[in-house]
This record gives structure tokens, sequence and C-alpha cells, in this order.
């Protein structure tokens, strides 16, 4: 499927927002009603600061998902990608996350347990577990 990234800018920060909540209360569930409150006043504050390093996600002129990129340590931290559930399964992600990899030397990226569809793509793309949490994975790709 044709896609494009294009910058992100002010206008987006609702929809930015909206997927990166979507992104953390699809597979972090049973939080309490005071986690869900230091997670969307950590998502409220973080996405204006971060606006730069996002790019949209754009087929047919329509914005379907996100990517943010930011630097971390010897490479880069791909911090998050969504896609809304119509446009996923189509080779998107995988395209746009081939393309990363192609352009840098070291990714690092979190992903949640629970996501094993997203696990499974990752580790096919060459990115290895190096760290976990209780409820996620930090992995990393190097050529």
């Amino acid at each position: 499927m044709e896609y494009k990234l294009v910058k992100s800018s002010e206008k987006d920060i609702n929809k930015l927002i909206d997927y990166k909540k979507k992104t953390i209360y699809e597979y972090a569930n049973d939080l309490s009603e005071e986690e869900k409150e230091k997670i969307n006043n950590y998502v409220n504050k973080t996405i204006p600061k971060e606006i730069n390093n996002y790019q949209n996600i754009i087929v047919s002129k329509k914005v379907v998902g996100c990517v943010l990129i930011t630097k971390e340590k010897d490479g880069i931290l791909l911090d998050e990608i969504y896609l809304e559930e119509e446009y996923r399964n189509k080779g998107i992600g995988t395209d746009i996350i081939t393309n990363i990899i192609k352009e840098n030397n070291i990714i690092y990226l979190w992903v949640y347990k629970k996501n094993k569809k997203a696990i499974k793509l990752y580790k096919r793309l060459g990115f290895n577990v190096i760290d976990e949490t209780e409820t996620r994975y930090y992995m990393k790709n190097n050529k």
C-alpha cells in the first residue's frame, strides 16, 4: 500500500495524543485510575515537546498513523509506531521499520510483551531483547 511520511505539526497534537494513548491502553491494561492519570498527564505534556520528532503516516491524503524517532545513546529509539486498525497488516509498518534499519546503524525500541504480533515482526527484522520490565521488552537491532 502506498504511503508517505510527513513531518507532524502543532495541528496534529490531538491526533498524536490519541494514538499514543491507544497504543498504551491496548497493551497496558489492568491499570489503576492513578496510573491512568499519570499516563494521561505524561502523554499530554510530552507530545507537544516531541512534535518535531513525529512524522504522520499518510495514505490517500489521510493521516492513518505516526512514527516517533528520537536520539538514544549510540543510535536511535523507535519510540512509537502506530497505525490505525484498518491500515495494519498491509506492509506499511514493516516497510517503515525496514527503511529505518537501512538508514541507521543501531535502533532501540520498547514493546509490550502482550503485543505478540509486533514482537514477532521485530525479531524477524533482526531485533533482539536486551532488557525487560514486568510488562515490556527493550529490543535492539544493529547492523
